[in-house]
């Protein structure tokens, strides 16, 4: 076996390897003798077909695997050994000729491979940058603490319509007629509550079902048929308020801090209000962690100042997804997909460099406050420990959505690895700045 390193563009080597009958052909024996054992050849008992018949059918292809197989190993085994790192994998050279497996014994196979770029970066205090935090304002506060209160409110009547109340009306086409339909108006726009706005109970309209419920599922429910009955029904009716429900809030009381809180954590109006505040943080947070990891991203490409082997990568994107993509697809994505790409490669380089671990604790946490949110989104925002448990461990025994949950971790962990290294300082913004930060980036 011959193995020969060339040198090519620049980062792009191709790996040669010229294998011989003495490299391949105990291999080729092997498989030959498995073909055998297991043929099921008409005319011939099993195990018992002539080996000659057996190199006639099988030979060619078995030799052209082995060989191949052989070359690939040894090429793997070069690189390792030669301790050569390369981004991507090791793919087959355009170079590449034709085989004569038919009459020839010794092959080359030439491998392609894409140099990785060595990592020079020296952090200090003297590299600055700005974590950028979201000021809670008056809007905020007060949309949180709305929507967090809605929880626990309950509707009650009113005489008039004046932003998102729940209706109670009479739908009537001469034809069937419905008392006590709901019309929601919370799940309307501006423009589609506009005709009820300022309107008491007993007033009158004509409406278009169609138009004020707006899927076949809401429209049968409303009219008490199937879906497959609407197509009959016309959808012009006589609309008539029979009742106006508004939502009240909960009286700050014993009661609701109780219901609400029922660890104790919050017991006054005062700490209610603070705890609104802390909550929005909280959340303005994950939008600064988000800017700042995105910033920093880019500071440390630039610094790095990496040149990646543009042309394989090209090559190997094409390789590796069979036919999905055009070249021309690659080529118009691939300025986005180097640039996550190169910063992939980075983030390996501080993991590798700085010992950085996630353990399976940490995933799970991480895996728990998924399956929370997720909880959250359908109404159930403390769900049970037992059941976070249980979710948390589907999401990780899932190979994709596991993975990914590694891959944020291990981000986080080099973003605070990275900032430890530099100077931070932290500025407030409004929400519009923090805004016009983030379109730029």
């Amino acid at each position: 076996m011959n193995i020969v390193r060339e040198q090519r563009e620049q980062n792009n080597s191709l790996i040669k390897v010229t294998v011989g009958e003495k490299d391949y052909g105990d291999a080729v024996e092997k498989s030959l003798r498995e073909y055998k054992r297991k043929a099921n050849i008409p005319g011939f008992r099993p195990g018992m077909v002539p080996m000659g018949v057996i190199k006639k059918m099988y030979g060619k292809g078995v030799l052209a695997e082995q060989a191949y197989r052989q070359a690939s190993e040894a090429a793997f085994n070069y690189l390792q050994e030669q301790k050569i790192d390369y981004v991507g994998d090791v793919i087959p050279s355009e170079e590449q000729g034709d085989f004569d497996f038919e009459n020839g014994t010794e092959f080359e196979f030439i491998f392609e491979i894409g140099e990785a770029p060595e990592v020079k970066l020296e952090l200090s205090a003297k590299d600055k940058m700005t974590y950028y935090t979201i000021k809670v304002d008056k809007k905020m506060h007060d949309d949180y603490r709305s929507n967090f209160l809605r929880r626990f409110g309950r509707l009650v009547d009113t005489d008039k319509v004046t932003a998102d109340e729940a209706l109670e009306v009479t739908l009537d086409n001469g034809d069937m007629k419905i008392e006590g339909a709901y019309v929601g108006l919370i799940s309307m726009n501006e423009e589609e509550r506009k005709p009820f706005i300022g309107k008491k109970v007993g007033f009158k309209t004509q409406v278009n079902v169609n138009e004020l419920y707006k899927t076949p599922a809401q429209r049968a429910a409303v009219l008490q048929v199937k879906e497959n009955e609407l197509e009959g029904i016309k959808p012009e009716f006589s609309l008539e308020i029979t009742k106006i429900r508004k939502f009240a809030e909960p009286e700050l009381n014993e009661e609701f801090f109780k219901m609400a809180f029922p660890a104790g954590n919050v017991k006054t109006a005062e700490e209610f209000e603070a705890f609104v505040d802390a909550e929005i943080s909280k959340e303005l947070r994950r939008e600064s962690d988000y800017l700042f990891t995105l910033q920093l991203r880019d500071f440390l490409l630039k610094k790095a100042g990496l040149t990646m082997p543009v042309e394989f990568l090209k090559r190997w994107l094409y390789v590796i997804n069979e036919g999905k993509f055009t070249k021309e697809e690659i080529e118009k994505d691939f300025d986005a997909f180097v640039k996550l790409f190169t910063w992939n490669y980075l983030q390996k380089y501080f993991i590798k460099q700085d010992n950085l671990t996630v353990t399976p604790e940490e995933a799970t946490a991480e895996a728990k406050a998924l399956a929370q949110a997720q909880f959250a989104q359908y109404g159930l925002p403390t769900a049970p420990e037992d059941m976070l448990a249980n979710y948390a461990k589907k999401i990780l025994e899932d190979r994709e959505q596991g993975q990914k949950i590694y891959e944020k971790l291990y981000e986080m962990k080099v973003v605070e690895d990275v900032k430890s290294k530099i100077k931070v300082t932290e500025k407030a913004v409004s929400a519009e700045e923090f805004a016009k930060l983030a379109k730029e980036i």
